[in-house]
């Protein structure tokens, strides 16, 4: 065996008491199966297209039937990825405000196919409407394609890191690499100790949500920044000191942080932590606002959640906050929200 930094890169040995399979040198399978199923659902479910006729999204994944996998054999890479998905999507007509639903079929992304040459069938259940279908056949049809792009993207990147180990001389040369691309949300690293020395390094990814709330964004805004409705909806004590610098504290502090940037009834951006996270470490939220008729949408991007903690995060995101904002909103339709005097941006 070589030294660590010599010879052939592909076998690495450093500071192990056993070298079976150094590097994954002989065939290593992982599977992808579960992993795609939520990236999928991740990438797919919340996507919008709109048009002066209407307004459609995808509603759901229905069902994800198939299976992916990652092998390794000498340094080499092999993925196999074969998918029979079903989506839900649901429509809104401008002019009359009729709602109309209907499905998205992709019979086989596979290997096999390009994602430009996967077939993708647009269903619309019975009924007028078929303006919205052709929405979904033309600009709906160019989203879902790339967000099936994203997901082989990340199945290649994302979900194989560790699978091939770099040697210590190019750890740096790797590092710059991973720094450049963290703009098109592929894994970002954080190195709590030199390069020089054998460090860990915490793989992090980014989380996205969408999520559709039932009135206008300048009270949807007040419910994230009023430390009553932040103490409502969370069911606990809360600091919120709602401006940029701004110290925010929920859940009994077991979630902390600090406001970078506040554009009432636009945009919150922050330093957001877990207490069961490294320490002071931090990733970076940013709540964006967008009012259409009488409802909000909110979409929100994570960015740097340690891969360990991703499906903590979501929850918090999705079951502490979403859903419980959705019940603060049902139980205070007859009664107006207090949201205090808006907090201008500093």
């Amino acid at each position: 065996m070589a030294k660590w930094g010599q010879g052939d890169p592909r076998w690495i040995v450093e500071e192990r008491a056993d070298a079976t399979n150094v590097n994954n040198w002989h065939w290593t399978e992982r599977d992808a199966s579960r992993w795609s199923r939520r990236r999928l659902e991740q990438l797919l479910v919340g996507l919008a297209v709109e048009s002066e006729a209407g307004r459609c999204a995808i509603s759901e994944l229905r069902h994800a039937d198939g299976e992916a996998s990652c092998s390794s054999r000498k340094g080499r890479l092999i993925f196999f990825y074969e998918w029979h998905i079903t989506l839900s999507w649901e429509g809104t007509i401008k002019e009359s405000g009729e709602k109309h639903e209907g499905s998205v079929e992709i019979p086989n992304l596979s290997e096999e196919n390009g994602v430009d040459d996967t077939e993708i069938s647009v269903i619309k259940n019975k009924g007028d409407g078929d303006v919205l279908k052709d929405l979904m056949r033309t600009e709906g049809t160019s989203k879902v394609r790339e967000a099936l792009r994203d997901y082989l993207k990340a199945l290649k990147t994302e979900f194989t890191q560790g699978m091939i180990l770099p040697t210590k001389i190019s750890a740096g040369q790797e590092l710059a690499v991973k720094k450049r691309s963290s703009e098109n949300n592929v894994q970002d690293f954080v190195l709590p100790v030199s390069l020089d020395s054998v460090g860990v390094r915490i793989p992090t990814v980014k989380i996205a949500l969408k999520e559709m709330f039932d009135c206008p964004a300048k009270e949807l805004y007040g419910i994230f920044t009023t430390k009553e409705l932040v103490e409502t909806f969370s069911k606990s004590h809360a600091v919120i000191e709602a401006k940029r610098g701004g110290k925010f504290q929920m859940f009994d502090e077991c979630v902390t942080g600090e406001y970078t940037e506040l554009v009432p009834s636009q945009r919150i951006v922050m330093k957001w932590r877990c207490r069961n996270w490294p320490q002071e470490y931090y990733a970076t939220v940013a709540l964006i606002f967008k009012e259409w008729a009488n409802q909000t949408e909110l979409q929100l991007d994570c960015k740097g959640v340690p891969v360990c903690n991703e499906d903590s995060t979501r929850q918090c995101w999705q079951k502490q906050h979403f859903e419980e904002i959705h019940v603060l909103l049902q139980q205070t339709k007859t009664v107006p929200l207090y949201t205090g005097k808006t907090q201008s941006p500093v």
